[in-house]
């Protein structure tokens, strides 16, 4: 939510009100929708840009609306003067009359950026996100669900709790002394306490860092996590080593001394590496 939320206040500010003048798609699975075409928006005033989740809004006059995700290795620029090159990783290119053009790029490996030009009333791919996470319906659900899963895990998946991530999971948890193992449903009151608050810390204070950008999403991001990423180092509250667990996928890194009682949780795929 922080870096997302930021960009899309920052984008409003470079192309809000601007006429829509084109669409160049640079990578062909990209583009997510059939109908309508892009080119269909061509002409039209932009409204708002906003965030839903992870995903850009961008509103247009008539309630089109298209929208972007940039997904783990995305990033974007803004174009002043606008380009027409095509750099490495290019995704996207949206243009508009006498104001700068967006450049979405995508790094890395997984390949998942994307964009969905929506007709006015259709959902897309926000229909199946979970409340944001800083809203009174995530709070409530904090509260009072009795969902069996690793709060860490919950954390991460946008269909229960939306705009959280990996990096701002491992953050809260660690602010709020909870394992990442830690069930939801089996904590107590004074504990669902703790993550709520460390929650909310955790974004608006990243939020906060994240307004002070200028332009685009930078290639380096979080650089103002607390401990996600920084396993190995010492812990900033109390000194002890930061360890991480490590999946397919990502890495969850906390503290052991702050938030599992010393215990040091299993690292599966550690371990076949070591045997």
């Amino acid at each position: 939510m922080p870096e997302v939320q930021a960009l899309a206040e920052r984008l409003h500010d470079a192309v809000g009100g601007a006429t829509l003048d084109g669409f160049d798609l640079l990578q062909f699975s990209s583009l997510k929708t059939v109908t309508p075409r892009p080119s269909e928006l061509f002409g039209r005033r932009l409204e708002e840009v906003g965030r839903r989740g992870k995903y850009l809004v961008f509103g247009f006059e008539g309630g089109n609306r298209m929208l972007v995700h940039l997904s783990q290795g995305g990033r974007l620029d803004v174009e002043a003067p606008p380009k027409a090159t095509k750099p490495r990783g290019a995704v996207a290119r949206i243009r508009f009359e006498e104001r700068p053009s967006l450049l979405v790029k995508e790094f890395g490996k997984e390949r998942k950026a994307g964009v969905w030009s929506l007709a006015a009333g259709d959902e897309g791919p926000l229909a199946g996100l979970g409340p944001e996470a800083l809203s009174e319906e995530a709070e409530t659900f904090f509260r009072e669900s009795s969902d069996g899963r690793r709060v860490h895990t919950i954390l991460r998946d946008q269909r229960t709790v939306a705009g959280v991530g990996r990096g701002y999971s491992d953050d809260a948890l660690h602010q709020a002394k909870l394992s990442p193992y830690a069930v939801l449903g089996k904590l107590d009151a004074n504990e669902r306490d703790r993550l709520i608050v460390a929650l909310r810390a955790i974004l608006t204070d990243a939020l906060e860092v994240e307004r002070r950008r200028n332009g685009g999403l930078p290639t380096k991001l979080g650089d103002h996590f607390t401990v996600h990423g920084r396993w190995g180092q010492p812990c900033p509250r109390c000194g002890a080593d930061l360890r991480r667990v490590s999946y397919e996928s990502h890495e969850v890194t906390y503290c052991p001394d702050c938030q599992t009682g010393g215990k040091i949780l299993a690292d599966r795929r550690l371990s076949r590496l070591i045997r």
